[in-house]
């Protein structure tokens, strides 16, 4: 690799790009001989479009976009690698105070759980669907992601049809806030700090995080074509250990104030820096801090996985986005390919954790099939 390599990365005003940040802003990518330019966009299909035709050389991506642009589905096929899991978990379901009134009425138990508050939803809609009312709806940041896979996990065990007992739109994540308060959506799920910015203004209630629906759940991910990481690995293996540093900096408490105020310039993430710091934190249910919120990528969990790739495969095989399909299965395992990670780290491999869902069964990546016809709600014929 030449010394002092430029190169362009593309992201979204989110906190799990914040190794990113303090890579650039640390020194930490200088020091492995990277110049690099960070590029803010407004929605996930434009860094996804802008990655593939090579005016960026990485991005902060959508991990089951990463996965869908290499098949093709819904998009050009465009290639890509996953080599690095830049944040797991992170993200959280947050409604309107009205539609959490209405599920505090109808739930038989804690609303604190997901169970509870899923068939407390179907109650709801059932009433809104008996007198005609409009259907619910809930805002996503794209199809392919696991906001959507989260939304519809947990309306489904409740008995909640997302295809067809409630409309689920894209939102990009800066702007979910403000149709939550002109009461476009009833909900949504996006990642820190837009849950947090919501319930600080009192126009939303956080309902779920993220891990209380499914844990470890792969979010973001440091993604390149596949053609520069094949003729550039050095590149790769390079912003890797950039971002590892930096996980280690901001997963230090005494540098979370400093990690906030980062995030908060405009350039960056722009929010306020209580709403950061309660996200670094893992504090969204009150003052009291949720288990593992938000991860970003470490000497283990920064390791991507075959079956992480093939758990997401398989939430698109549930919701009808991907076909039956074993080339297809092997082809998605190939993109969270560790061959760049380990090379990168010179560790040995530590075996994924599998990810497991607050209700139903666990993924196994060798009978997919099975996995799916255990659901009674899906899309997938």
């Amino acid at each position: 690799m030449n010394a002092d390599r430029k190169i362009k990365v593309g992201f979204i005003p989110l906190a799990d790009a914040a190794s990113l940040f303090v890579a650039v802003d640390k020194g930490f990518a200088a020091a492995e001989g990277l110049d690099i330019e960070l590029v803010r966009e407004v929605s996930w299909s434009n860094v996804r479009d802008r990655l593939a035709i090579g005016h960026y050389d990485a991005a902060h991506l959508l991990a089951p976009m990463a996965i869908a642009s290499t098949l093709g589905l819904s998009h050009v096929r465009a290639p890509v690698i996953a080599a690095m899991n830049l944040a797991m978990n992170g993200n959280a379901i947050t409604i309107s105070p009205d539609l959490h009134a209405s599920l505090v009425a109808a739930a038989d138990g804690d609303l604190g759980d997901p169970l509870i508050s899923a068939r407390a939803l179907k109650a709801v809609v059932a009433s809104r669907q008996k007198r005609n009312a409009e259907p619910l709806t809930f805002g996503m940041t794209f199809p392919f992601s696991t906001h959507n896979y989260q939304l519809r996990y947990w309306m489904a065990e409740g008995g909640v049809d997302p295809d067809s007992d409630v409309q689920l739109v894209v939102l990009p994540p800066p702007y979910m806030v403000e149709n939550l308060a002109k009461g476009h959506v009833d909900g949504f799920c996006v990642g820190a700090p837009w849950n947090a910015v919501a319930e600080g203004m009192g126009i939303g209630v956080i309902l779920h995080p993220g891990p209380a629906i499914f844990h470890p759940a792969p979010e973001k991910t440091l993604a390149f074509r596949r053609q520069v990481a094949d003729s550039e690995p050095q590149l790769v293996e390079a912003l890797i250990r950039a971002c590892l540093k930096a996980g280690d900096y901001i997963r230090a408490r005494a540098n979370r104030e400093e990690v906030a105020a980062l995030l908060a310039r405009p350039d960056r993430v722009g929010s306020d820096i209580d709403s950061l710091r309660r996200a670094l934190d893992g504090r969204l249910l009150g003052n009291a801090e949720t288990t593992n919120y938000l991860i970003f990528g470490d000497y283990e969990s920064g390791r991507p996985d075959a079956s992480q790739a093939a758990w997401l495969y398989a939430q698109m095989r549930r919701w009808g986005q991907a076909d039956r399909s074993e080339e297809a299965l092997r082809t998605a395992q190939g993109v969270f390919t560790p061959a760049f990670f380990n090379a990168a780290t010179r560790l040995a491999p530590v075996e994924a954790a599998p990810i497991v869902a607050f209700s139903g069964p666990v993924c196994d990546a060798g009978n997919i099939e099975g996995y799916l016809n255990s659901f009674a709600i899906r899309s997938a014929p």
